[in-house]
């Protein structure tokens, strides 16, 4: 597995990382912990030794499966987690309401004031089971507290060595440029995929200019790009997938038409589609790392299984053609 420093930091992650949303089951229609230790204990056999996390994920409940995974074997990860979506009280922007995995309703804030940051950052700690964090990020920008002071709350973590390095996530240029001022911004983790790729506008220039590494979530988009997602697809109950925009029925048939088209270059190359939507992310300018979520073993095995893809500048250039012709509505 090929590594990537992040940023102008001394820290190298996996250039696939775990990403455990769906670990934590909130919004994927639930999750087995058994199975979610299975998939991080295969991680390692695979060269995957970055995984991505956050408190929200099922309220904790991700971080308490990552804590338990990596036991015994921490200094053979590095974990990324973050801060800033509050849930237990009233303060910052209200984000949304939704269920947690129990079924109690939760609010959820988007706040990142100082004391804030640092107190997550010590829950976090004793969920994960662990006295440093590898790479801390802010989960969203908090339009109800100035960057510098949250990035304030990351220099102290920082100096007390709680933390490794710095990052955000979903943040702007401007956002971007606000906690440059006051830290040395190692990586900003935003959603990129074929079919998502409104970064290129004005982030990845940035990232690039400024030497900071881009983490793209959902590179499968949420799964829709693995090909097994069928307009008749049974998804579990809470699973907030089908009440998303790539997941509309007309968006959904146009994108598997694509992929329908792409197919027969995988198989050729004798992979799957994961694998070669993967690869091509990997090879978009500014993109260091892609987070690819696992609930199971094998699926680890497939994620990892994109590093060994080898694209042809032609190749990409018929991929690329092919997603010029999508059409997508997504209001």
């Amino acid at each position: 597995m090929k590594r990537q420093t992040l940023g102008k930091s001394e820290l190298s992650v996996s250039t696939i990382t775990l990403g455990a949303w769906a670990i934590g089951g909130w919004m994927w229609g639930g999750s087995k912990t058994k199975d979610s230790v299975r998939a991080i204990d295969a991680c390692l056999d695979h060269g995957i030794t970055s995984i991505d996390t956050a408190p929200v994920y099922g309220f904790g409940h991700s971080e308490s499966v990552v804590g338990k995974a990596v036991r015994g074997k921490r200094n053979r990860f590095e974990i990324l987690t973050k801060c800033g979506m509050r849930w237990e009280e009233a303060r910052g922007e209200y984000y949304f309401t939704t269920n947690d995995n129990n079924g109690v309703q939760r609010d959820i804030y988007k706040y990142s004031g100082k004391e804030s940051v640092i107190a997550e950052c010590e829950a976090s700690l004793r969920r994960l089971g662990t006295d440093y964090i590898d790479l801390y990020q802010v989960h969203w920008p908090d339009p109800t507290t100035p960057v510098e002071e949250t990035m304030e709350a990351f220099q102290v973590l920082l100096a007390q060595g709680k933390i490794r390095a710095a990052g955000v996530s979903n943040y702007s240029v401007d956002q971007m440029e606000a906690a440059s001022r006051v830290i040395e911004l190692s990586s900003n983790q935003v959603p990129y995929s074929m079919v998502r790729r409104d970064i290129e506008e004005e982030i990845v220039p940035w990232c690039l200019e400024n030497h900071c590494s881009i983490l793209a979530y959902s590179p499968l988009q949420r799964g829709l790009l693995t090909g097994k997602i069928t307009p008749d697809y049974p998804f579990s109950p809470g699973d907030s997938r089908p009440d998303t925009p790539h997941f509309k029925i007309n968006n959904l048939i146009r994108i598997n038409q694509f992929l329908d088209q792409i197919k027969p270059l995988a198989a050729e190359k004798g992979i799957t589609l994961s694998q070669l939507v993967i690869a091509w992310t990997l090879r978009q300018p500014g993109i260091t790392v892609a987070l690819v979520g696992a609930r199971r073993g094998e699926q680890v095995k497939q994620n990892a299984g994109a590093m060994e893809v080898q694209l042809s500048g032609e190749e990409m250039e018929m991929i690329n053609l092919k997603l010029g012709e999508l059409n997508l509505d997504l209001r």
